[in-house]
């Protein structure tokens, strides 16, 4: 904007000095003529009353020549009387020397009436840088032509009125130089300014600063601009700011869904991932975004999706297994074609929906059926047939009927054990399922749950130790359904710890909670089966434990009553030496 004032400037300037110098030489030239003009009608005047003079005071041998040559200083004119022959009567003398050339010449042309070499001679010197100028007059007597007066004067007088004119028109013009072009500054200013503004708001929104404004000051059309590039600078953040908006929008809701989302563009370069497919499949976005997808996806059945979605521009639905470092995941895959206006291909987008836990929960219903089944048929088949034997004459012997009957009621007492862990887990799970909460000591709920286990232990030789220090502990909680859960524990140690062995009781009381650990001297649990003891019906020794009597559920049981107590349970095992359940419960139940 500057460079266009600067030219702006220099134009003004420019067009000023032409306009001026123009205006200067115009008005030089009629200064210069106009006052030749009056100069020679002065000149004409006093040669004719240097004429009459003559006449008055006598012929041109009589007049005072005194009087003429006064009048030839006063006039600073050289004043020459002259006969018809052209002879020179008088002569005032020479003026600084100068004219001899074409005095005599002059004489002559007066004499022979030739006015045309007068006249083209005064122009030459009015041309030639004023020299000297001729004027002559005739003498007449009562009508008879006596001779000639002849004035000539030098024209310096006209010269420094001259020099005079162009420095007045020089000083004068300066002067109106110096005005028009401070008052064109200003103009120029008032109205070049507002552009340059307006110039420089729209310069800062083409870089993108929408909050750019310039003053809106002006009246007329610079005031319209500037109203008008406000409103657009307006607009465009306005704009700018939605979109911003949507964007964020957008960019949440890509990130925050739980499924992983992966872009491609319609050259097979992937230009987007979310946070949940670099959680998924733990990639780094440097060495994933804008690589070519068959570069750097391994999974052969994903790139074989997205190749049959390229080629039949169809959408795909597919559930794929996928290993993921040491397990298996399962995802159900949905690609889509992106198509836009004109049916213009855009590209691919995938979602990868994590089903691997529904896929767990459905196993696990499925086992459930299976075990529910399995643990309902064998005592009914058991009953069932031990039943038709009797039925079938054996109850006719009094030893048989005793055996039958006795096996018939252990197995009716397993039907009923098993439906009431049922019911009991059913109802535990159910939303409903609330606790009864009171403050007891917790080191009298485990003796009493000892006492309870004391006769199963002697059964085995099994000793049962328990530090009780402190002696007192008390906590919040539903001291029926913690004695539920330390008696299934503790009678899971007993079962599975050999003859003579022993199970040890432990507390460890923190600040806001208590830790109880169950140890015993048992078989032991393998790590990679530990996550799954607390599933229903799972079993380590299928074998061992259905012939313990157990169903399977209590595990199950414990876990989520302590999760309605808002507690844990973690186990600690070796293989042939012990097994650790560590149960952690808080003192004061947290009831949010």
């Amino acid at each position: 904007m500057t460079k266009f004032r600067t030219k702006l400037l220099l134009t003004l300037i420019t067009l000023l000095i032409i306009v001026l110098i123009c205006l200067g030489l115009i008005l030089g030239q009629l200064f210069k003529y106009n006052y030749i003009k009056t100069f020679d009608e002065r000149l004409k005047k006093e040669n004719a009353l240097v004429a009459s003079f003559i006449e008055d005071h006598g012929s041109i041998d009589e007049f005072s020549r005194a009087r003429v040559r006064t009048i030839s200083n006063e006039l600073n004119a050289r004043i020459a009387v002259i006969d018809q022959k052209g002879n020179i009567m008088y002569d005032s003398g020479e003026l600084d020397q100068t004219g001899n050339v074409n005095y005599k010449n002059v004489i002559h042309a007066i004499i022979e009436k030739d006015t045309d070499y007068v006249n083209e001679l005064n122009q030459q010197t009015i041309v030639n840088d004023f020299h000297i100028k001729y004027y002559w007059k005739p003498i007449s007597i009562d009508g008879d032509k006596k001779g000639y007066v002849l004035l000539s004067t030098k024209m310096t007088e006209l010269k420094k009125a001259y020099s005079q004119i162009w420095w007045l028109l020089f000083i004068s013009f300066s002067f109106a130089f110096i005005v028009i072009f401070i008052l064109g500054r200003m103009i120029m200013n008032r109205y070049t300014k507002p552009i340059e503004r307006a110039t420089n708001v729209a310069f800062e929104l083409a870089k993108g600063n929408y909050q750019a404004r310039t003053y809106e000051d002006q009246v007329g059309e610079i005031g319209m601009l500037n109203s008008s590039l406000n409103i657009l600078a307006r607009n465009l953040q306005d704009m700018r700011k939605s979109h911003e908006m949507q964007k964020d929008r957008l960019s949440t809701l890509i990130e925050s869904i739980g499924s992983g989302l992966l872009l491609i563009d319609s050259r097979g370069y992937i230009s987007l991932i979310n946070r949940a497919y670099k959680d998924i499949f733990a990639v780094k976005p440097s060495e994933y975004l804008y690589q070519l997808y068959y570069e750097v996806i391994e999974h052969r059945e994903i790139k074989k999706m997205i190749e049959d979605i390229f080629m039949t521009e169809q959408k795909v639905k597919k559930q794929v297994v996928i290993p993921l470092k040491i397990e298996r995941r399962h995802f159900e895959v949905y690609g889509v074609p992106i198509i836009g206006t004109n049916d213009v291909w855009k590209g691919i987008l995938l979602v990868f929906h994590d089903i691997t836990e529904i896929k767990k929960l459905e196993q696990m219903r499925k086992d459930f059926v299976a075990n529910v089944s399995h643990e309902l048929k064998t005592p009914v088949t058991s009953i069932k047939g031990f039943s038709e034997t009797l039925l079938d004459g054996a109850m006719e012997n009094k030893e048989t009927l005793e055996a039958f009957l006795t096996i018939i009621l252990k197995e009716s007492d397993r039907l009923q054990s098993l439906i009431n862990d049922l019911l009991e887990l059913s109802k535990i799970e159910h939303e409903g399922f609330s606790l009864s909460l009171q403050t007891f000591n917790l080191v009298d709920l485990l003796h009493d749950v000892m006492r309870i286990m004391e006769g199963k232990a002697k059964e085995k030789n099994i000793t049962i130790l328990f530090d009780s220090h402190p002696n007192e502990l008390f906590l919040e909680g539903d001291i029926y359904r913690l004695k539920q859960v330390f008696i299934n524990i503790i009678s899971n140690a007993v079962l599975y710890t050999p003859q003579e062995g022993n199970v040890t009781i432990s507390m460890e009381e923190q600040n806001k909670t208590v830790t109880v650990h169950i140890k015993d001297t048992g078989m032991g649990i393998e790590e990679k089966e530990i996550p799954r003891i607390f599933e229903r019906f799972y079993r380590v020794n299928k074998a061992r434990d259905r012939d313990s009597g157990g169903t399977g559920l209590g595990l199950a049981i414990v876990k989520h009553l302590l999760e309605a107590h808002k507690g844990k349970i973690t186990v600690e095992s070796e293989i042939g030496k012990h097994t650790t359940f560590s149960i952690e419960l808080y003192k004061d139940f947290p009831h949010k």
